[in-house]
């Protein structure tokens, strides 16, 4: 409880008893699907299943623990979103592991990256405490998010693979760093724009009732665009392009409130995928699979056969190891969405979309409650890039748009996808955390109290 200087008394809940119940029933989830899983394809649970299932509940409890420890008074509902769309994506692939054909254990492989994941949660609460301080490292953190960015180009370092070039190689490991760079470029823009917002909402010519940015003021979104070009030419994955130069693209509309940075954006980005449309023939495919898919079976048979998988679901879905999601290549990556769809329905789709919802839905709640502009806008920023990527793979895999080849956050499988966002997730509950701190404990933890009291944290009683 606290006092502001009107007498008013605010309550504050920290929500972590209401995050636990939460939790175990978002670990349930998982685990049944788990059970059903092999109730369904063999009759009988596995001898293992206490052990799977003890595992599963650690992890989760371990997340838990680390947010009651370091962030008690962040977002109670982030976590327990995270672990029911991680715990549906490792049921989805351990199904997937026992089709015949596959006969893989590439769900046990995804449970470590899973507890990586959360070992990189925790310990991002634990190290970055507030997220303030990040703002002084803006342009190293830009050099180092491109650098990131053009790592796959680099010769003997980049892999490609069906036509895009995006994981880089070390050893036997390999990753995306895209996913890195995410993160990394969120924070550098966050902190450019803070500082250059008041000159950046200057407005210039008039054109259509709209005022357009002034011709100097354009230097940071022409670099933007140039790397987004420089991926699209020399990594050949329009997805990618997209998600970095539309996050930006939105930061600046956040930081300035002008409409004209986002519609001058969008044109931008439309003229640079019609000429990658002309150039490269992997877009042109993947264009020519969204509108006409049975133009060209063979090339386009992964798009087919999802469609196929949705169709046969239905409304209820096939049921937990009752469909053939197997005959969808690349199920258990950049299709798990369809292999949803069909043993889950449409139903069972939608049900996870809208938890995606509400995980983007409590990062802008974040954004709106930070005492701070750059808390507001890395908050925005990270919610943003998340359903981006989110709209951009669910809405290919259903040919609502072009499929890009992203990765669906916490279900895909891959390490660096899921550890990435494990982190996103990570740094939004610092974020939540401080702007749901009462007055008193700023005071209490930085020996000064630099917001005004009667704007700090109305509704804190709230979740």
């Amino acid at each position: 409880m606290s006092t502001v200087d009107s007498g008013e008394v605010i309550v504050y809940h920290k929500r972590r008893n209401m995050e636990l119940v939460m939790v175990l029933f978002a670990v349930a989830i998982g685990v049944a699907s788990y059970l059903l899983v092999e109730l369904n394809l063999y009759d009988v649970l596995p001898a293992n299943w206490p052990v799977v299932a003890g595992i599963w509940l650690a992890i989760g409890l371990a997340a838990h623990i680390a947010v009651r420890w370091r962030a008690p008074y962040a977002d109670p509902l982030m976590l327990p979103c995270v672990l029911a769309l991680n715990g549906i994506g490792l049921a989805m692939i351990h199904r997937i592991d026992k089709i015949p054909e596959v006969w893989q254990h590439a769900a046990t492989g995804q449970l470590v990256w899973t507890a990586l994941g959360v070992i990189v949660f925790a310990l991002i609460l634990i190290v970055i405490r507030d997220h303030r301080p990040l703002q002084g490292y803006t342009y190293i953190l830009f050099v180092l998010g491109l650098v990131l960015l053009m790592l796959p180009i680099v010769p003997g370092l980049g892999q490609e693979e069906y036509g895009a070039r995006i994981w880089i190689s070390v050893g036997p490991f390999s990753f995306q760093p895209a996913e890195i760079a995410k993160i990394v470029l969120a924070i550098a823009f966050a902190s450019y724009l803070v500082e250059k917002r008041q000159v950046l909402a200057l407005a210039g010519a008039r054109f259509l009732g709209i005022d357009l940015p002034r011709p100097r003021d354009l230097g940071p979104i022409a670099m933007m665009w140039g790397a987004s070009v420089l991926i699209l030419v020399f990594q050949k994955d329009l997805g990618t392009s997209l998600l970095f130069f539309g996050l930006f693209v939105m930061m600046l509309y956040v930081a300035t409130e002008r409409p004209s940075w986002p519609i001058l954006g969008t044109l931008m980005f439309a003229a640079m995928a019609y000429v990658g449309f002309l150039v490269f023939s992997h877009v042109q495919r993947r264009v020519n699979g969204w509108l006409d898919p049975f133009s060209d079976i063979d090339a386009n048979s992964q798009i087919i056969n999802g469609q196929f998988g949705f169709a046969w679901g239905g409304i209820l879905g096939r049921g937990w190891g009752e469909g053939r999601p197997g005959l969808t290549t690349f199920a258990k990556s950049d299709f798990i969405a369809a292999a949803i769809g069909e043993e889950l329905g449409t139903a069972g789709l939608m049900a996870v979309i809208m938890i995606y919802a509400l995980l983007v839905a409590r990062g802008l709640r974040t954004a709106l409650a930070a005492k701070e502009p750059f808390g507001k806008l890395l908050a925005a920023g990270l919610s943003f890039v998340f359903a981006l990527q989110v709209f951009l793979i669910i809405g290919g895999v259903t040919r609502l748009v072009p499929l890009t080849g992203l990765t669906t956050p916490f279900m895909s499988q891959g390490g660096s996808s899921l550890v990435a966002n494990w982190a996103l997730v990570g740094l939004l509950m610092v974020i939540s955390h401080q702007a749901r701190k009462p007055v008193a404990k700023v005071a209490e933890d930085t020996g000064r109290i630099d917001a005004d009291p009667t704007q700090v944290i109305r509704g804190g009683g709230r979740s």
